[in-house]
């Protein structure tokens, strides 16, 4: 297939827009006419979002229930998974899948284990800082199109290894189907300690306010789609979020050394997410871009998500063609993706020029969804140019810090008249009295 092809970095900076991961205005017709039929006509999606969010925060349980009958046609008995039939999942997958699992979970707990930032005091000058963790996290596992038994991973022994007390999950059933057993097989294996089934802004809502059978929270982590990506905004101050995330996205930077089958792969497990998942491919080699094509229609002609990615790739998949390395890697710190992935002679040299992506996948055998699955950092990225000021989750999203000021008599008396002197040049003197009323009791006892 043909990509959009776009030429220089002025040209590519102008055509590589953003999906605003809020932006309800562009809903499908069939969600849209869902929410006429469940609220009634004059009602806004975004409506929609606030009035779920007010039920469930003053009707609880019977809200879940009444919005899971509404919108997806499943009666809910139990909310909550009793810890048995959890258990009995690991049964129903094959001795391969368990391990696969239980790897990725191995080498995920490493990689975060070696990231936990340490208390520190300093005695003599009378500082320090001591790092806690959030007592209480619920995190969200996407159920629409497809089950990821690696977001439960990827988000949950994070909070685990940075010592969190209670970790609570929910994933959404899919109607008339039971819930995914790999889904349910990494929650033990991540140390998951409650297991609800509920979905979108309802599941949002109960972690926000608590209800009958599903405590509050103080953060909610995972991704979702656009309603709860909303929703997640709206509850934000009530509890802590980790960012509201939009559609997928990778770049691939890659020169004329990159084998055109890894790049069309690489594009194609980008897209088959959602049809708004974004996949570019930024390149100085016209010769890869033709290479690239032609893969793609072998590839997409045998792939089970075939029309899916088709659709994101014609609808935001470019390629960009640029005169050298050094202007792809230029444009991939304007765009700030979630994954960029650099498949380029000697990808260590150009690592230390990116300056904004979510997570960076050097080499040909890194790819992203290596990342996605098994690598050992978490998979749940900022997204939508917000690499810029955020971080992929991981133990520091999942910890708070206190400082500590103890100072001894002796550094008290060397700081407090340069207190003093702050506090009245702000006009404050109830401050400067709280220090002076001590250095005169220094003064006087010495």
């Amino acid at each position: 297939m043909q990509l959009n092809l776009v030429h220089g970095l002025i040209e590519a900076e102008e055509a590589l827009t953003r999906i605003d991961p809020l932006d309800l205005s562009a809903l499908p017709p069939a969600v849209v006419a869902k929410t006429r039929e469940v609220f009634g006509d004059g009602v806004t999606p975004e409506q929609s979002v606030v009035r779920i969010i007010e039920d469930v925060r003053r009707d609880g349980d019977a809200a879940i229930r009444h919005y899971a009958r509404a919108l997806d046609g499943i009666e809910l008995g139990s909310l909550r998974i009793e810890r048995e039939e959890i258990s009995q999942a690991r049964s129903l997958l094959s001795g391969e899948l368990v391990e696969a699992l239980e790897l990725a979970a191995q080498r995920v707990t490493e990689f975060h284990k070696a990231t936990l930032p340490r208390h520190w005091v300093d005695l003599e000058k009378g500082l320090g800082e001591l790092v806690r963790p959030i007592e209480r996290v619920g995190l969200y596992a996407p159920g629409g199109t497809a089950a990821y038994p690696s977001t439960v991973l990827m988000t949950a022994i994070p909070a685990r290894v940075a010592g969190v007390s209670e970790v609570a999950l929910t994933t959404p059933r899919r109607k008339g189907e039971p819930l995914n057993p790999a889904v349910m097989a990494a929650a033990e294996i991540a140390g998951v300690d409650a297991f609800y089934q509920v979905g979108g802004v309802p599941a949002i809502a109960a972690f926000a306010y608590g209800t009958e059978s599903i405590p509050k929270v103080d953060k909610i982590c995972g991704p979702g789609n656009i309603f709860v990506a909303y929703a997640k905004k709206l509850v934000q101050g009530r509890v802590d979020i980790d960012g509201v995330f939009g559609p997928t996205e990778t770049v691939v930077v890659a020169d004329e050394t990159a084998h055109p089958a890894f790049c069309a792969a690489d594009l194609i497990a980008q897209a088959e997410h959602d049809p708004l998942a974004t996949a570019i491919l930024v390149t100085n080699s016209p010769g890869l871009v033709r290479g690239v094509e032609e893969e793609l229609d072998r590839l997409l002609a045998n792939a089970s998500r075939g029309q899916m990615a088709r659709d994101a790739l014609e609808r935001q998949g470019k390629v960009v063609l640029v005169d050298t390395v050094d202007e792809a890697v230029q444009l991939a710190n304007a765009i700030a993706p979630e994954h960029l992935c650099l498949m380029v002679d000697d990808p260590w040299a150009w690592a230390g020029k990116v300056n904004h992506a979510g997570g960076l996948f050097l080499g040909e055998f890194s790819p992203e969804v290596m990342g996605d699955y098994i690598a050992g950092p978490s998979h749940v990225m900022p997204t939508g140019g917000t690499a810029r000021f955020g971080s992929a989750l991981g133990v520091h999203q999942f910890l708070r810090t206190m400082p500590v000021v103890g100072l001894s008599k002796e550094s008290f008396s060397q700081l407090g008249s340069a207190a003093v002197a702050i506090a009245q040049a702000e006009g404050l003197s109830g401050h400067s009295g709280a220090i002076e009323v001590r250095l005169d009791y220094l003064k006087a006892s010495s």
